[in-house]
Parts: C-alpha cells; structure tokens; sequence
C-alpha cells in the first residue's frame, strides 16, 4: 500500500537554529519555520548557506531537537535561503503544541495577512514600562509588521506584559502600546501593537516595504 504523505500544517512560527555552515563555520540564528510535521519543516530567512545532509540543532520554546537538511534553496531577497529538514530518530518535534493551536481557524482574512506581511530586517525600537521604575529596553526587532514584532532575546518578558513601544517612520516618532504575546525562553518574545492607529500601521508597513526593496537592488547590485 502507498504511504500516505505526512500532513504538514501552514504554521508560521520563530525557532532557533545553529549548527555548522558550508564553509565549517558555526552559526547560530532565529528563522522562521512553516509546513510543520512530525518528521520536518521548511526553515526561511536563513543567512548561512548549509549542505544538503548537514545535522542541526533547533530550538522552540525549552524543547530542542536535532534534524538533517534535505534540501537547501537561495531566495532573491537579501542573500537568504531556505532549507528542508527531517528529525533525525529518537528526537522529538518541538513545536506538537504549535501544531494542535495551529489547527484552530483564524480570524485573520487571507487579504489582511498579505497585507501585513511581515519583514525580516532589524529595525531599532525602544521598549518601556507603565512601571517607570523598569529600565528602558533599547533594542531591534529581527521580524516587523504593521500589527507587532518579534524581539530576539534569552530572557524574554512573560506573555501578558504590557509596554510602551516607541520606533520612528523617517524622522516622525512613533508610540503605542504593546502587548507581549508570545514569549519563548532562550529565543526572543512576539509583541502585538495594540492602540496603534490604522493610518500608521498602513504607513509602517509601506516604510518597511521601501526598506526592504532598498536591501533588495543593493543586493541585486552587487552581483
């Protein structure tokens, strides 16, 4: 009898990846990983060429796990590349809780999520507390959309934690409230920016395009 194709669900989730590159190098890296299995996914926004057959170590939440790379692909955007990996045996998926959340319906149209599509580029923001008395956060988001971020960090703040965010569109300066709505040990933590007018999310979401096409034809450039 044929097998029957592993199910994958289209998450879209933040991991932690390290290991050695093509040139022997290590490295060490949050990506994005999507078409989740019990046996794989597919990793992007990679910025380290890997060999097909190379072991690996990723990292969701506390759960780590090792996997092989199948297949490896450039992208046109940035220098970045996606690869295919499978678990190696004995070794369990991390991300079993992300599956079965993943399966509920989203209240987020096809068309809002084109919309808001998220950007892979370190743009500087600064985090404060309606606790004054909390020290000032000045960091980078590593992934930005019109509707939150997602901040790299080993002591990520816990799911609930209300901020003030403050980031600028050019020279205008911008702030809002934000939310913590993700928060992954050792990895980094998902903010949602909550109060933020529809007008200024629009206008952030074209400034990150703009950015993000820069980085594009300086790259196309080079070559």
């Amino acid at each position: 009898m044929e097998k029957r194709p592993e199910s994958r669900v289209p998450s879209d989730i933040t991991v932690r990846v390290w290991g050695m590159d093509a040139e022997g190098k290590p490295f060490f890296q949050n990506v994005r990983a999507s078409e989740l299995s019990s046996e794989g996914a597919q990793l992007s926004q990679l910025r380290h060429l890997l060999k097909i057959g190379e072991i690996i170590g990723l990292q969701h939440g506390d759960k780590k796990a090792r996997f092989v790379t199948k297949w490896v692909k450039s992208t046109e955007v940035g220098k970045s590349f996606k690869v295919g990996v499978c678990i190696l045996p004995n070794q369990s998926v991390p991300w079993t809780d992300v599956q079965l959340n993943q399966r509920k319906p989203r209240s987020i149209s096809e068309a809002e999520k084109r919309r808001f599509l998220r950007h892979n580029l370190r743009f500087p923001i600064i985090i404060d507390f309606p606790n004054k008395r909390l020290p000032r956060m000045q960091c980078s988001a590593t992934d930005i959309s019109g509707r939150g971020c997602y901040v790299e960090s080993l002591v990520p703040l816990p799911t609930g934690t209300e901020l003030l965010i403050t980031f600028w569109i050019d020279s205008d300066k911008v702030h809002t409230k934000g939310l913590v709505r993700t928060s992954d040990p050792g990895v980094g933590m998902g903010i949602e920016f909550v109060e933020l007018d529809m007008q200024i999310q629009q206008r952030l979401q074209d400034y990150l395009a703009k950015i993000d096409q820069g980085f594009a034809s300086a790259a196309s450039d080079s070559h």
